[in-house]
């Protein structure tokens, strides 16, 4: 595994409601310092991110929506890294067990392509890589969410609980 130089670019404009996007952002610089990384955030542009799925809120958790937000978001990285001069972008989005890592990966090979950044492709939940990020930010007193971000998501998780009730 090659060495890298990490540089975190933070870009949430998919997370619902703006309150859960500060709190999502101040447990990301708080992650930052503690590893001693640069942390870059990008705008929060929900009006934005609310284009880019337009039509796709009944999609399913890793359906069309979840295509549509990740390409959103890495599209913004990737932009972020050639305006800026990185040679590769990665992601933490596969650490998720609610994320699909095919539908990551797919996306972001295609964008690495595009603008001819190299991809560093990774499945972060393997070798208990999930268990291991809920541990560092239990570890450094770190929020974790219950749903990915979004308000579809949100409200999904919500309905879902109140069925099994």
């Amino acid at each position: 595994m090659p060495d890298f130089t990490v540089t975190i670019y933070y870009e949430n404009s998919n997370i619902y409601p703006g309150n859960e996007f500060y709190r999502r952002q101040e447990a990301a610089k708080t992650m930052a310092k503690n590893f001693n990384l640069p942390f870059t955030q990008a705008p929060y542009k929900p009006e934005d991110w609310f284009r880019s799925v337009r039509g796709l809120r009944d999609e399913p958790e890793r359906g069309r929506r979840c295509e549509a937000c990740i390409y959103h978001r890495l599209n913004k990285t990737f932009q972020y890294a050639k305006s800026n001069g990185f040679q590769a972008v990665a992601t933490t989005l596969s650490v998720s067990r609610r994320k699909d890592i095919n539908q990551i990966n797919a996306i972001g090979y295609d964008l690495a392509e595009k603008y001819n950044i190299e991809f560093v492709g990774k499945n972060w939940k393997k070798d208990n890589g999930e268990t291991l990020s809920q541990q560092r930010a239990k570890d450094a007193g770190i929020y974790r969410q219950n749903y990915c971000g979004c308000i579809y998501s949100k409200l999904q998780n919500t309905n879902s609980k109140l069925q099994e009730k």
